[in-house]
């Protein structure tokens, strides 16, 4: 049974057919990529399948349940985690509570025990913190847990992004342009962590990104969306030497 199967997922804004029968097949344990020009697509399907968007067709399911058109939330909880090309973190807070954010989906107390402090609050508390700091090792980030997410440099404030998305223990990771504005340096150890996360906890991961080093250094196979359509998928080296997928890039 595929980890991810999406089939015929389409929707339009107004007249324009965004995402147009758009197919994914994502087995356990796989490192995908997801590519195309700028307008493709991409970030759409991403939407689709995180509950941000509701599709107009299609269906989508994830380890075999079909979770199509259910709420951020709900899919989050069934399974499914994911960054933004923007860094979106709880910059005021600190670190080790951006982490803590994401383990609030299996680890919860009531409001009177939060209120009043008492021991089954206390206790799941204890365990988050524990817990985050275990994460906090495996991206190295433990000597910052108590800095501001504001203060971190960048690359890692994107490790933290990805951090936060593990929190929630997901089945199907999902990174969008996870190098965006990355130097060189970081990029590469960008791909070290990616495949570290990915052996470390058995994690299958769906990633958009531009940076061609990237995918081809990572990615197993791609799917390659133009103008809401799927132009052609296979595996990575292939797909990058097609000559329709070379004209869709130069054509951007």
């Amino acid at each position: 049974m595929a980890m991810l199967d999406v089939k015929n997922l389409s929707i339009s804004f107004g007249g324009l057919r965004a995402v147009d029968s758009f197919d994914l097949t994502i087995e356990k344990g796989q490192l995908y990529g997801l590519i195309g020009p700028n307008g493709a697509g991409k970030t759409t399907v991403f939407n689709l399948l995180t509950g941000v968007y509701k599709p107009t067709e299609g269906i989508v399911r994830l380890d075999g349940e079909d979770i199509t058109g259910r709420s951020i939330i709900d899919i989050n909880k069934a399974g499914i985690a994911r960054t933004f090309q923007n860094i979106r973190l709880f910059k005021q807070l600190s670190v080790l509570d951006n982490v803590k954010a994401g383990l609030h989906n299996h680890h919860v107390y009531s409001a009177i025990e939060g209120i009043f402090r008492l021991p089954r609050y206390r206790k799941v508390e204890r365990e988050m913190n524990e817990r985050a700091m275990e994460l906090l090792e495996v991206f190295d980030l433990d000597a910052e847990a108590n800095v501001l997410a504001s203060n971190l440099p960048y690359g890692k404030q994107r490790k933290l992004e990805i951090a936060r998305a593990m929190a929630t223990e997901p089945k199907l990771l999902l990174l969008d342009e996870p190098a965006a504005g990355m130097n060189p340096n970081e990029t590469k150890e960008l791909m070290e962590t990616i495949r570290f996360v990915r052996d470390k906890f058995d994690m299958t991961i769906l990633l958009i990104e531009h940076d061609m080093k990237l995918v081809s250094g990572i990615c197993e196979e791609l799917t390659v969306l133009n103008f809401g359509q799927v132009l052609t998928h296979g595996k990575t080296e292939e797909v990058l030497n097609n000559p329709a997928v070379i004209t869709a890039y130069l054509g951007e």
